[in-house]
């Protein structure tokens, strides 16, 4: 009898069995695939709310008193708007999302307030397009702080005045427990105009794109090539809690994976031993009858390599669809990126099969190993 007949009739005799087997690995598979599908969906998510957390790196002027700057919220000395268009020109990978700012204290209302320029950001060249941060305020627009806006009375549409210039309230902005419920934010241009400090600013805002190791001076070096005249500070609790969300992520992944391909493993080794111990007997016979103990090992192999390519596939379908299904409701920001990886269909059509024929060569190896006449003296 060939050796697929023989497999042919061990499944439909052994259907349990091999029903359990396939079921294992459908299930290993599908949570493989959905974790792996769902986690490219999360290192996006987690970049996207990262970035939300706001800018890590700041450029200011050479010469800055960080101790004044902390005081104050912003740098006294100036350097020409044209930095940031320079350094969005430069070769760097350091940093992106490049926003310049003009901010100083003024008399308002017999108020003293902060009125901040903010231009759009401007695109790195050398870098793939992606959506940008910061806000990109009109001209002829500000939005106002909660506290200017509580103690005055404003409301959007309401017009006010800075310097001899009108401006309507586009927003007012809710509280934030800081300076900013009391700055005024308009576009830089507008408050360059405002202040009669044309085509000047005094800090660059970026985010930085290094994670690990000694980021600030790879950021301060890369930035001097590019910027001699400027310098360079860290805002070090949000770049740590970016770096740190990322790495739980990824550690998150690296854990877990391992874990289910581990404990399928064990499961199918313990399914094809418990095979064999069943047919100690039927084993027996057919060594006694003179058949190789190379067809009993494709026996078992066999079964365990069907196993495997029957459980990838479905698992495969199976896990694409949970993530397809699940997958938007717990990354909302980045929903539509969630799409079926097809790459990992080849893995695991591969991978499958040659972990179930791992994890049955033990039990196989028992199985062709038994003394036919020992197996049936015993029965």
């Amino acid at each position: 009898m060939s050796v697929i007949r023989l497999l042919l009739r061990e499944i439909q005799h052994r259907q349990l069995s091999f029903v359990l087997g396939v079921v294992t690995i459908v299930a290993a598979v599908a949570l493989f695939v959905a974790i792996l599908t769902m986690c490219d969906a999360s290192q996006r998510e987690t970049i996207r709310l990262m970035r939300d957390l706001g800018f890590n790196v700041l450029i200011l002027p050479k010469g800055t008193n960080m101790a004044d700057f902390w005081s104050e919220d912003f740098a006294e000395q100036e350097m020409p708007e044209e930095y940031v268009h320079r350094l969005a020109e430069a070769d760097t990978m350091s940093v992106r999302h490049l926003v310049a700012r003009l901010q100083k204290k003024m008399r308002w209302r017999d108020r003293h307030v902060l009125l901040t320029g903010i231009l759009p950001e401007v695109h790195m060249k050398h870098l793939p397009k992606k959506p940008p941060m910061g806000v990109n305020i009109p001209r002829g627009k500000v939005y106002v702080g909660f506290e200017l806006a509580q103690s005055m009375g404003l409301a959007p549409g309401d017009t006010i005045e800075l310097g001899d210039k009108p401006f309507v309230v586009e927003k007012c902005l809710a509280e934030k427990g800081s300076k900013d419920d009391i700055r005024i934010y308009g576009h830089l241009h507008d408050v360059q105009e405002v202040l009669n400090r044309p085509g000047r600013i005094n800090e660059i805002e970026a985010l930085s794109c290094q994670c690990e190791g000694k980021r600030l001076p790879r950021i301060r070096a890369d930035i001097a090539r590019a910027l001699p005249g400027t310098q360079v500070t860290e805002y070090k609790s949000i770049a740590v809690a970016r770096a740190e969300q990322r790495r739980m992520v990824e550690s998150y992944a690296a854990f877990i994976i391992p874990v289910v391909v581990l404990v399928s493993a064990i499961w199918i080794g313990l399914l094809t031993l418990g095979n064999v111990r069943q047919r100690r007997v039927e084993i027996g016979i057919l060594r006694a009858m003179g058949v190789g103990s190379g067809r009993i090992a494709a026996l078992f192999l066999g079964k365990a390599v069907l196993i495997g390519v029957l459980g990838a596939a479905l698992g495969f379908a199976l896990g694409t669809a949970l993530a397809i299904r699940f997958g938007p409701q717990v990354f909302p920001l980045t929903a539509n990126k969630i799409t079926p990886m097809f790459n990992l269909l080849s893995w695991t059509v591969i991978g499958a099969p040659l972990l179930c024929a791992l994890a049955s060569y033990l039990p196989t190896l028992v199985a062709v190993s038994q003394d036919p006449a020992a197996v049936l003296r015993e029965e």
